[in-house]
């Protein structure tokens, strides 16, 4: 649009020289503002025209609005001021020897009634850059036709995986992997938040497999940023997602955005809703000398939430933006369940069977307020976040226990989980030269967790604090020199713990206190550097240290979850693990298309593992927990292409391989295994004319090896097919999952004893969807500019 206003002004200058025949010894300037938002409207073009309507000189408006119209002849002219979506003005000008310089002050323009038709841009398929400290992934028609939310299009996206039954997401095979959104924290469970966002309305993802000291270091793995399209569009204007799956039982996800944006404000807002039951079962073969038994598994989990995100954008100047948003999320969720152990020898042991019921009612809220100041070169910003957070997510669960078909006895668990997170950052930005930059930033955390289980289990009272205050400061340095850059930092932190757990300590005979304290101040630097001798080729290499801080799940010491066998809880006693990660990344853009190998190396300090062992109270159970072992290596390989092999066939194609030693404890006893797990994946994409596109999607993961078990391979082909309508403002869409129903869970075990078992979920399922865009409005050149960069990621806080 600049060039083509840029051209314009060239015209209008050659007709002058070719029709202007008096003195030229006027000049006229001013400056274009809106009317409403009194800001400066840049590239407006300027025409001055005589008595006759012929054009005899013009101009367009620099980036502040103003312009300068020279060299005008004597005599009557008119000054006309045009631009995009904005009503033409008209200035009446005279030139003669007494009135050779004229100012015509600001000039406010109005928007035109007419409202220009609704553009939407969105690439046919999805491309893959390689930038200096992250993985790009710029989402096309493909992907957004792959899926109905965000979790559908992540087992579409390069060394990502989403579980099909939990929707954990993974990064490189470890679920230890933070997820932003805008590169803003959330408080949200990422399995949660990956079923509420919609796939349209995603712009990229970002894969951060090696994070800069900017971000917080923890999360072995790495960060996911979902960058979602930002709305530049004045007056009101939303979209409306509809989905139903079929599995076993229908399951509904919706959501609606809306926005409207009228001079300085724009008000959004966001609601989404998804409900439905979940089915999954499984058994397990246990071959244990003398307890030889089969347990079968049986559960269903009828879910709600409610999504509520609200927020407004003050433009107080061009330089000034104060942001404030909420966000509210309740959840319920009804669970029941049954667990029933069928021993060989009925004579020796006794048939169990478990009835599980729970109700887990969970309330979230965020309040975040943003302030930003822009300096007057371009990228020159300071801006201050405060975001505060708070979780409720009490539950209620019965067991019931009947052995050899007889009742026997009842157990009823009260358990109270709250949670307090506040975050205040400072970021800074200062763009040295056109080749450097400088930035830096300060960060405060403070996390209050409060945990309480009230049982009719003897002894089974207890209660937990987990306070943990985080202070961080962070600098780096980025330059580039012909086809070099490059990034270096370093993150300062001090890490501050507090926890106190009251319960029944089964040696001592009584309940007791106990409190735990932790202090640690560490430095994670982290470099970048990337060669791009020519547009075909780029190298990255890459060094960063990172932790992986104990979650709430795994100190809280109060139960998680039980079955008739096993307590599952967390140890309080835990240490961080470090991880010093160095990687390599090459992209090679070919005739159709792009593909990008990379290899890795993690080297883990004090890394925390699963670990098992005997139930103080129980001598016939066990508590599964976790715990700190020895050093530990991680390696792997990635290869990915994003190719066009005809106009109507293109494809992303990835595949992966990683190797680790697991640790961990068995039944008392100290296990170490080496696992090599391979990875494969690819997502066709057949366009068979402008409206209409089909999918066929294929996923392979391979074996992997645990401490316990050896988990079978698992695949599934998916198809799917798109369709425009409504002038393609509406879109309909469906997909037939796991074809051939292959996707299981299977495993074959040899510790603590030989087992085998499978479990299965509603992998097979059909989707039926609707996407519908509404609303009109102009494009503002200015916020295109500030807002559609998509840029900001503050520190990445993490609550």
């Amino acid at each position: 649009m600049k060039k083509l206003f840029f051209i314009c002004a060239l015209l209008c200058y050659a007709l002058t020289f070719a029709q202007n025949s008096n003195q030229k010894i006027g000049s006229v300037t001013g400056q274009v503002k809106d009317a409403i938002t009194q800001e400066p409207i840049p590239y407006a073009t300027i025409t001055l025209e005589n008595t006759n309507k012929e054009i005899i000189t013009g101009g367009i408006t620099d980036d502040s609005g103003t312009f300068t119209v020279r060299d005008i002849p004597t005599g009557n002219h008119v000054l006309k001021i045009q631009f995009i979506g904005y009503t033409e003005i008209k200035k009446s000008v005279t030139i003669d020897s007494e009135n050779k310089t004229i100012n015509l002050g600001v000039i406010l323009i109005e928007e035109s009634a007419e409202q220009l038709d609704e553009v939407e841009v969105i690439a046919e398929r999805s491309t893959i850059e390689q930038k200096i400290d992250r993985k790009v992934i710029n989402v096309g028609k493909d992907l957004v036709s792959a899926g109905a939310t965000a979790g559908e299009i992540m087992n579409n996206i390069p060394s990502v995986s989403v579980d099909q039954q939990t929707n954990d997401i993974s990064l490189r095979g470890n679920t230890n992997v933070r997820v932003l959104v805008d590169g803003k924290p959330t408080n949200i469970d990422p399995s949660q938040l990956l079923q509420q966002i919609p796939s349209a309305s995603i712009k990229q993802i970002e894969l951060i497999t090696n994070p800069s000291a900017k971000y917080n270091p923890e999360g072995m793995s790495g960060i996911i940023n979902i960058v979602l399209h930002k709305n530049s569009k004045m007056g009101f204007n939303g979209s409306l997602n509809q989905g139903v799956t079929f599995g076993i039982t229908p399951k509904y996800n919706g959501s609606l955005d809306l926005n409207y944006r009228v001079g300085k404000v724009n008000v959004y807002g966001n609601y989404g809703f998804n409900t439905g039951r979940n089915a999954n079962e499984g058994y397990i073969n246990s071959f244990e000398s003398g307890f030889e038994n089969r347990q079968d598994f049986d559960f269903n989990n009828d879910n709600t939430s409610h999504l509520v995100k609200a927020g407004i954008d003050y433009y107080l100047n061009e330089k000034n933006t104060l942001s404030f948003y909420t966000t509210q999320n309740i959840f319920r969720g009804i669970g029941t369940g049954i667990t029933k152990v069928d021993f060989e020898d009925d004579v020796n042991n006794e048939d169990t069977q478990q009835i599980f019921n729970n109700e887990n009612d969970s309330h979230s809220q965020t309040y975040n307020l943003d302030y930003r100041l822009d300096f007057a070169k371009e990228g020159h910003n300071i801006e201050l976040e405060i975001n505060y957070n708070t979780i409720n997510a009490p539950e209620d669960a019965r067991f019931d226990f009947i052995f050899n078909n007889s009742p026997s006895s009842n157990r009823i668990d009260d358990v109270s989980n709250d949670r307090y997170n506040l975050l205040i950052n400072l970021d800074y930005v200062n763009p040295l030269s056109e080749t450097a930059k400088l930035e830096f930033g300060v960060e405060s955390r403070t996390q209050n967790t409060d945990n309480s289980l009230v049982t009719t289990l003897n002894n089974g009272n207890s209660s937990f604090s987990y306070d943990r205050q985080i202070s961080s400061f962070y600098g780096t340095y980025s330059k580039q020199w012909g086809k070099w850059s490059a990034q270096m930092g370093a993150r300062l932190e001090n890490y501050d713990v507090k926890a106190s757990f009251f319960g029944y300590d089964a040696v001592a005979g009584n309940f007791t206190t106990e409190n735990f304290t932790d202090q640690i101040f560490t430095i994670y630097p982290s470099t970048f550097i990337t060669y791009t001798p020519n547009e075909k080729n780029s190298f990255n290499l890459s060094y960063s240290r990172r932790v992986d801080r104990p979650g709430i799940g795994q100190v809280n010491p109060i139960r998680e979850w039980s079955t008739p066998q096993i307590d599952s809880r967390g140890n309080p006693e835990l240490n961080p693990q470090f991880t010093n990660s160095l990687e390599f990344n090459y992209t090679r853009n070919i005739k159709i298309g792009s593909i990008t190998t990379g290899v890795f190396y993690r080297r883990i300090n004090d890394e925390i593992t699963r670990t098992v062992s005997e139930h103080p109270i129980d001598d016939d159970r066990l508590i599964l927990s976790y715990g700190n072992f020895d050093d530990n290596n991680a390696y792997g390989f990635e290869l990915s292409g994003n190719l066009k092999f005809t106009p109507w066939w293109s494809a992303n194609v990835s595949t992966d391989l990683y190797a680790k030693t697991v640790k961990g404890t068995i039944d008392l006893e100290y296990v170490e295994v080496d696992v090599t797990t391979f990875n494969a994946r690819i997502n066709n994409n057949f366009k068979a004319s402008k409206n209409l596109r089909f999918q066929l999607f294929g996923f392979y993961r391979g074996r992997d090896l645990g401490l316990q078990f050896e988990r079978e391979p698992m695949w599934k082909m998916d198809v799917g097919a798109s369709y425009n309508i409504l002038q393609g403002q509406g879109t309909i869409s469906t997909r037939f999952s796991d074809i051939f129903n292959s996707m299981n869970f299977g495993f074959d075990g040899s510790r603590p004893y030989p087992q085998t078992g499978q479990f299965n979920w509603e992998s097979q399922t059909l989707y039926i969807g609707f996407n519908y865009r509404f609303g009109g409005g102009k494009y503002r050149a200015l916020q295109r500019k500030r807002r559609d960069a998509n840029e900001k990621q503050g520190s990445g806080g993490i609550i």
